[in-house]
């Protein structure tokens, strides 16, 4: 007969996956939605070059997931139930917010829902690390959007500049095919640094249950997983977030696409090298917001980017407080 213990880490593992293969779908827009909107790929071949991708990037590195697992708070501290509270809370969040079509980020909720259940469970904020939050989470949740906007502003500006004397049909005929590029270095970015998360978490269950030493390398059963639900997420693809960024933001030519997808992937990949759990989301599409406003600042519809970043600001206070909630319903039932 199972042990309680085993049923729990079973919960969390399954959790994990959902999660991840919930943001695999929530954040298809982050990787294709720029091309989909410059109709260089139709949404069936934009998606499944995502879902490649993102299957590939997710294998490539175990950084953002030490962050995750050992990083934020103190795993002896906790137990299975605190884990399976946080993944409700950011699973709830990304389901609401991909209904009304917002891109918020799957990270921070993820990061919020575990570090509101951890003091909700141990009743101290001691049980969290800080400064660990502050210098990984914080800083880069304030700085990546407003690198991510410089990006997209200066590497479109710099594209004005040098093609200002070649005509727009051939401009838009050579992009058509870098944005397939810069649409791909996207996705693999966003693999990269996304379904690390999961694998993290899943890592972080292991060690509160005692089937992984804190030193040990996530299990390679667990990047498997983790990679092929964020791909299986991705192939179902999410318009609605796809709509909100590529078509109701700022009105893209391919020369544009190229020019945010390039920049942000750059900035998610110089954050995945140094363990960073940044929101893709929140990168895209500072970028986009920067390449329209690199022609003019009107150019961007501001009323549908104030939508987003009012999400931004939400997520981790909201994901906090339902995942202490969540582990106070689990506590009143003597799960925890």
């Amino acid at each position: 007969m199972l042990s309680l213990n085993l049923i729990m880490l079973i919960i969390v593992v399954v959790l994990a996956i959902a999660f991840d293969f919930i943001n695999g779908f929530h954040d298809t827009a982050n990787a294709i939605a720029t091309s989909v909107a410059t109709r260089v790929l139709s949404i069936r071949a934009a998606i499944i070059m995502a879902a490649t991708l993102n299957f590939a990037g997710a294998l490539m590195s175990e950084k953002v997931a030490k962050t995750i697992s050992k990083g934020i708070v103190n795993d002896l501290k906790l137990s299975l139930a605190v884990v399976a509270a946080a993944l409700l809370a950011a699973i709830i969040w990304n389901l609401i917010t991909w209904y009304f079509g917002i891109p918020s980020s799957s990270s921070h909720a993820l990061i919020g829902g575990l570090i509101g259940a951890s003091v909700a469970h141990s009743w101290s904020l001691e049980v969290v690390s800080w400064n660990t939050v502050l210098y990984k989470v914080i800083l880069p949740l304030l700085a990546s959007p407003i690198v991510g906007y410089l990006a997209g502003l200066f590497l479109m500006s710099f594209l004005y500049k040098a093609l200002r004397k070649v005509s727009n049909s051939i401009v838009n005929r050579i992009f058509a095919k870098l944005q397939i590029v810069s649409a791909a270095f996207m996705a693999f970015s966003h693999g990269n640094n996304d379904a690390q998360k999961s694998m993290g978490i899943i890592a972080l269950a292991l060690l509160v249950s005692g089937q992984m030493g804190p030193n040990d390398s996530i299990p390679v059963w667990v990047k498997l997983s983790c990679a092929l639900a964020m791909a299986l997420g991705t192939s179902i693809g999410g318009w609605k977030i796809i709509k909100t960024m590529g078509v109701n933001m700022i009105k893209l030519q391919p020369i544009g696409g190229f020019a945010a997808e390039t920049g942000a992937a750059l900035v998610i990949e110089t954050a995945t090298a140094f363990g960073m759990p940044v929101s893709t989301t929140h990168v895209i599409s500072t970028a986009i917001m920067g390449v329209g406003s690199s022609k003019r600042l009107s150019a961007v519809r501001w009323s549908v980017a104030r939508s987003i970043v009012w999400a931004w600001v939400l997520t981790i206070p909201l994901t906090m407080l339902l995942g202490g909630i969540l582990t106070s319903i689990f506590a009143f039932f003597k799960l925890t």
